[in-house]
């Protein structure tokens, strides 16, 4: 599952990826040398930059400070509503079992490059084999892996994910069914803790089950449409750290070892999130009041270079778009397609990186970056700029009022950007494109919001179009799944041809297959329907605290820059 993200700034730390290195405080410089996006073939290891350092080497105990865009106030990474980057953050630390964005989700783990392998906190086996002709998944669950408040990880909580996600009809507000559609059974092997998995059809890649497990105590549509808004829910979760105090007023939530925790203990003895806007983590950071802060554009690089006891780790950052188009607000396809258009995508790259000593292949995907051998770009317009956009919706039956304003039956191409948070750079961007979609005969404003307000405003689809996207997997299969089937992508947008096609990608055993099969999807459904359009992906760009070790840029690894959340601490002085 892709978490939605903004474009940029210091809020974007939750969901971000790996870049350069260049100077930036009293730590000096770090990480790897590269100034633009990598291709097809790349060496991949010149985007990672953690400061990594063995458990054993740290300073046992210390505190860890993180920022983030916003806290709650829906904490079900499993909904509509609490789908967001920050949301992955700052579970992460306390519920891997559950956190379905980043390195770490229930049954698996991945490495930097997105290989994923079976995470043995949780499930320590595996095994994928065909039994009577059909697929057969059988999974060996961690004895000592149990709940905080006690009840076992075991066939309840595999049968309840499996009922919840499988369909997008049953009144839960799920993201995406992904592959649970096409899973038959779900049942106890020898014992409770032996998980048996039948599917009606072949399901590749495998870690696209169970990348999260949800309580057996969550199993009704109004627990988790409604139960964790404003609230965590700590008796639910299983993890290294545990709530130890949500302060709505401060809008603070703070962290400490569990004591039932059954794997490594962790390094840190406290870590503490903060919810702050952009503005604010560039003060905080500079004070020494929060550890790690990112600087994707160059207003923040700007002010955050040279603060004393901080060094700079850079890296890609795992982010795709840009255009994110409401469609049950701007109806109309014909004022979608001149939208991308109008855009002129190098222009506000340039905008975007101003200053950040970056480039980066045109990107064309939502659901692989560049580097990845199966990428593609399908951005569907090739003929753009003002008169472009026009001619599409002069061909659609509009004309200029008196205004200069594309209409139609007395309806103008009319509509609003959301932008979020209050950096110079992320609100540039926006006025750019502003200009640019006014040339194409659009009346373009622009709706300021709070970092606060963006997992509320995308979550219940409170905007025309958003200046956002989405974190970027390894592999394409789930987000074609998410991103263009009629039934589960937000804008309801699709046709039973493509659902089909979709459909059957999860059967495509062979990776490079499945994946050129998943790009094909996105093209033709980007070409017809227009809902989501890629202007960049981008650098992440840290400054850390001198001497944090195992945090940084770390590709897809971790989309909270922590590898490792036991690992997470701080060098021997």
């Amino acid at each position: 599952m892709r978490n939605l993200n903004k474009i940029g700034g210091a809020a974007a730390i939750a969901a971000a990826l790996a870049l350069t290195a260049c100077g930036g405080g009293g730590g000096g410089a770090t990480g790897p040398e590269t100034a633009k996006g990598q291709e097809a073939g790349s060496d991949l290891s010149k985007l990672i930059s953690i400061n990594e350092k063995p458990a054993a080497d740290l300073e046992q105990g210390g505190k860890v400070t993180l920022p983030l865009g916003n806290i709650g106030p829906d904490f079900n990474g499993f909904s509509n509503n609490g789908n967001s980057a920050d949301n992955s953050a700052l579970m992460a630390p306390m519920n891997p079992v559950a956190v379905s964005g980043g390195g770490i989700g229930g049954c698996w783990k991945v490495d930097f490059e997105g290989k994923a392998t079976p995470n043995k906190d949780f499930c320590e086996e595996v095994k994928n084999e065909v039994k009577d002709g059909k697929q057969t998944i059988t999974i060996q669950v961690n004895e000592k892996a149990t709940y905080n408040d006690g009840t076992p990880i075991d066939v309840k909580a595999f049968q309840n994910t499996w009922n919840i996600l499988k369909s997008p009809d049953a009144g839960y507000d799920i993201v995406t069914s992904g592959s649970y559609e096409f899973v038959e059974s779900v049942e106890a092997g020898s014992s409770d803790k032996e998980v048996i998995v039948k599917t009606s059809r072949p399901v590749y890649p495998l870690e696209d089950l169970f990348f999260g497990l949800i309580h057996p105590a969550v199993n009704t549509p109004q627990i988790f449409n409604e139960g964790f808004n404003g609230e965590l829910h700590p008796e639910w979760m299983a993890g290294p750290f545990k709530l130890d105090q949500y302060d709505t007023a401060a809008k603070t939530v703070s962290l400490v070892p569990n004591e039932k925790w059954w794997g490594n203990k962790p390094v840190l003895e406290s870590v503490v999130f903060r919810q702050l806007e952009t503005s604010a983590q560039i003060a905080a950071f500079k004070n020494g009041e929060i550890d790690g802060v990112s600087a994707n554009t160059v207003s923040l690089y700007k002010q955050l270079e040279g603060t004393k006891d901080s060094e700079v780790r850079r890296g890609q950052r795992l982010f795709a778009g840009g255009l994110n188009l409401n469609a049950q607000r701007i109806t109309d396809v014909a004022v979608r397609k001149a939208i991308f258009a109008a855009v002129d995508r190098e222009a506000l790259r340039k905008v975007r990186f101003n200053g950040l000593n970056w480039e980066e292949p045109s990107s064309g995907s939502m659901m692989l970056l560049p580097f990845s051998e199966y990428y593609q770009d399908n951005y569907p317009v090739k003929e753009t700029g003002p008169d472009a956009a026009k001619k599409v919706l002069t061909d659609a039956g509009y004309t200029a009022n008196a205004n200069g304003i594309m209409a139609k039956d007395g309806k103008p191409a009319a509509f609003k950007i959301s932008n979020f948070g209050d950096d110079p750079t992320t609100l540039a961007f926006a006025q750019t494109l502003q200009k640019q979609l006014q040339a194409g005969g659009m009346d373009v404003g622009i709706d300021q919001r709070a970092s606060a307000d963006f997992g509320k405003v995308l979550g219940s689809r409170e905007f025309d179009m958003s200046v956002s996207g989405y974190t970027v997997g390894a592999d394409a299969t789930s987000a074609a799944k998410q991103y263009y089937d009629s039934k589960t992508n937000e804008n309801q947008l699709g046709d039973a041809e493509l659902d089909k096609k979709i459909a059957d990608l999860a059967s495509i055993e062979d990776n490079a297959e499945r994946n050129k099969a998943a790009m094909e999807v996105e093209k033709a459904h980007m070409a017809k329907y227009y809902s989501m359009g890629v202007v960049m992906n981008g650098p992440q760009i840290s400054f850390v605290r001198t001497g944090l070790a195992n945090y940084g840029p770390s590709l897809f690894q971790s989309l909270s820059q922590v590898p490792d959340w036991t690992t997470l601490g701080w060098e021997k002085k």
